[in-house]
This record gives structure tokens, C-alpha cells and sequence, in this order.
């Protein structure tokens, strides 16, 4: 069945390098947390990545459990929100098995989540540790150039943005951005008032991510 799964990631990824239209998908969490923050976030990285880097993504994203086998109809998920996140045993063996056939989760702290998912990833991959990601990694480099890695878009705790990874066979499969809020910066103008080149910035990031998952 696994092995069934992978074909399917393999195929629709195929598809997404032709050219053919794809969804992306928001991940529905349990634990408290609210997974449905920053609604306008994904449409609008949807509607830029399609005018900017010539994807033909979906302009509606869907919504998915990490339980349920349809996570394997979406190459990338993207999880967001200020608080608690558990994920039960069967989550956890499906994701992994998403994450482990060619899937790409990118967790995006919506400020709060830090203390929960950290626990929750390491249920995910136990011998996989969570690792910084230097600014020289390809994920910063193209289509769009982040010479200083991750940008800052929201502050918080006047800490330094942060993006982490887990790699299975040398590819990251997991992307964790911490302190930053790219999500915030995707949202509608009128959500957080951030000024153009804030929200240019954050959807260029944004676009890199989409690009890498689309192309590795």
C-alpha cells in the first residue's frame, strides 16, 4: 500500500512539471489549536505563485487531516496557528508515510505553536533530527534571492527568523519556519496593514517554497 501511495505522489508531481492543474491542501489538526488562522494566506500565494513563477495550482485550496489517505492527492500541505497540536498514532504513521512517499509539509508558527509542534515532529521522524537550514540552501536561492536565508516578516520576540528541516535521502521533506509568520504576510493588505515590500516579500518566500517542493 505504501508503495501504491508513492507512485501516487510521483504521478501527481509528474503532472504538476507538465503543467497540468494541481491543489495544495491546509492541514485540519486536532488539539486546540486553530488551524484555520490567516484564511486569505494560501489563496493569495496560490494567485501570485500562478502569475509569478507559472504554476497552475488550483486557486481554491482544500482542507485535509493528517489522517486521511486523501494527503496523498496533494504535494504540498501547509499547517499554521497559535496553539496546541496533537497528533494520535494513526496521524502520525500516515504523515510519515505522506512525508516518506514524496510529500512536503511546511509549518508555519503563527506565534504559540513553537512549545506543541516541536514534540509533535519528533514523534514523526524519532531519528531524524530538526535541522537549521543554511541561507545557501536552494530553497533561498531560486526564483527568487534570499542571500540572508529566511526573511523576517512579523515580530514577536525580537528573535531571528528560523527555518528548519527534516531530510529523508537527502531531500527536506519537512519545513518548520519559526519566527517569521509567513502566513501573516500571504494574508489580504487590509488583514495586517503590512507594507508592500513586506508582503512581497513574504509571497516571494513563499513562491520559493511552492517552487522547490514542485521541482525536488
Amino acid at each position: 500500500m505504501n508503495k501504491m501511495k508513492k507512485i501516487v505522489l510521483l504521478t501527481i508531481l509528474f503532472y504538476c512539471n507538465l503543467g497540468f492543474s494541481q491543489e495544495i491542501a491546509l492541514l485540519k489538526y486536532n488539539g486546540g489549536g486553530d488551524w484555520y488562522a490567516n484564511p486569505t494566506s494560501l489563496p493569495n500565494l496560490i494567485k501570485f505563485c500562478n502569475s509569478n513563477i507559472n504554476t497552475r495550482i488550483k486557486t481554491k485550496p482544500s482542507t485535509v487531516s493528517p489522517g486521511s489517505p486523501d494527503i496523498f492527492s496533494y504535494p504540498f500541505i501547509h499547517m499554521t496557528g497559535h496553539g496546541n497540536v496533537i497528533f494520535n498514532n494513526q496521524e502520525i504513521e500516515n504523515l510519515r508515510n505522506y512525508l516518506t512517499s514524496g510529500g512536503f509539509l511546511h509549518i508555519d508558527d503563527n506565534y504559540g505553536m513553537d512549545k506543541y509542534i516541536r514534540n509533535e515532529i519528533k514523534k514523526l521522524f524519532p531519528n531524524n533530527d530538526l535541522v537549521e537550514l543554511p541561507s545557501t540552501h536552494t530553497i533561498f536561492q531560486k526564483p527568487f534571492s534570499f542571500p540572508s536565508g529566511l526573511p523576517k516578516i512579523h515580530e514577536h520576540e525580537a528573535k531571528r527568523p528560523q527555518a528548519f528541516g527534516v531530510f529523508i535521502n537527502n531531500k527536506l521533506v519537512l519545513l518548520y519556519t519559526f519566527e517569521c509568520d509567513l502566513g501573516d504576510g500571504w494574508e489580504d493588505f487590509e488583514v495586517h496593514n503590512d507594507p508592500k515590500e513586506v508582503r512581497e516579500k513574504a509571497l516571494k518566500m513563499g513562491a520559493n517554497i511552492i517552487n522547490y517542493v514542485f521541482e525536488n
